[in-house]
């Protein structure tokens, strides 16, 4: 019978076993939820389903970058507890997961679960048997940049890793290496949710501004003056969760913008910031 995505994904939420594992528990239980369940044990997968509705909260976060630094992956592994995630066989398997995407280069987390040479489900099925707990392969990005290069930070501990891509530059001026790198470490602890106010939705920046506007007319401002003083609190609002409008940690006198024009008019640069990725075990996932 055929069996669809749907059914898939709800064995799979049931179990934590593998996509393609539960695709082919399936088709051999004919569809029977129960069977493939059975099916599921008795191939290993046992303590993946005993887990299954356990929290994996704790983890390492991994970051490679390779091909004098044009690519670049950032992985999010998850466990239920830091002494796992400090253990030599998971840290092995969240490398050993690095290593497939490198080679592999999956577009999503759905087609790397589906990985079937070398075959991501079995591996992660008998990590769980081995290590005893229940284990995520929680979110990972791959990008390239053609015309400059990626700088990344791994804070102790491991547990929070930054990934920020550069252009229009090389990673032979190791001054900008510097700076860029300063930068890494001001998104791990500033947290800014997007790069420039370019990207901030629409809808965002209104909620924003009825947040103001509302809380202004029980101060009894006028309601004529609301718009102009939402519009200059928006402006704090891009200042807090927009990289290039924060104020740099290491010299409060600047944004990170600010300090980047510096740098490329002081060397005759064309420097620029076009994406970061900021991941943190305990984040939620989307």
């Amino acid at each position: 019978m055929s069996i669809n995505a749907a059914d898939v994904k709800i064995l799979r939420d049931k179990t934590g076993a593998g996509m393609m594992d539960c695709k082919k528990a399936l088709t051999e239980a004919d569809g029977d939820f129960e069977k493939a369940i059975e099916i599921l044990r008795k191939k290993g997968a046992s303590v993946a389903a005993k887990r299954a509705e356990r929290s994996a909260k704790e983890g390492i976060i991994l970051t490679k970058i390779w091909n004098d630094g044009t690519d670049a992956v950032i992985l999010d592994v998850n466990c239920e507890t830091d002494f796992v995630a400090n253990s030599d066989d998971f840290k092995k398997f969240a490398e050993t997961v690095q290593q497939i995407i490198i080679d592999k280069k999956p577009s999503n987390l759905e087609e790397l679960l589906s990985i079937e040479n070398p075959n991501i489900s079995t591996l992660l099925n008998e990590t769980t048997g081995k290590i005893g707990e229940k284990i995520e392969i929680s979110r990972f990005a791959l990008d390239k940049c053609e015309n400059g290069f990626f700088v990344d930070y791994i804070h102790p501990g491991a547990n929070l890793g930054v990934l920020i891509k550069v252009e229009n530059a090389s990673k032979s001026n190791t001054s900008l290496v510097s700076l860029i790198k300063d930068i890494t470490m001001q998104i791990a602890a500033m947290n800014p949710q997007f790069l420039t106010k370019e990207e901030v939705p629409l809808e965002l920046i209104e909620k924003e501004k009825e947040i103001y506007k509302e809380l202004l007319r029980k101060e009894g401002k006028p309601e004529q003056m609301l718009e102009k003083i939402a519009d200059g609190k928006i402006s704090k609002f891009y200042s807090e969760v927009c990289l290039v409008d924060q104020i740099f940690v290491k010299d409060n006198s600047k944004t990170v913008g600010q300090l980047l024009s510096e740098f490329n008019k002081q060397n005759a640069l064309n420097a620029k910031l076009s994406k970061f990725y900021r991941f943190h075990v305990a984040d939620e996932k989307k």
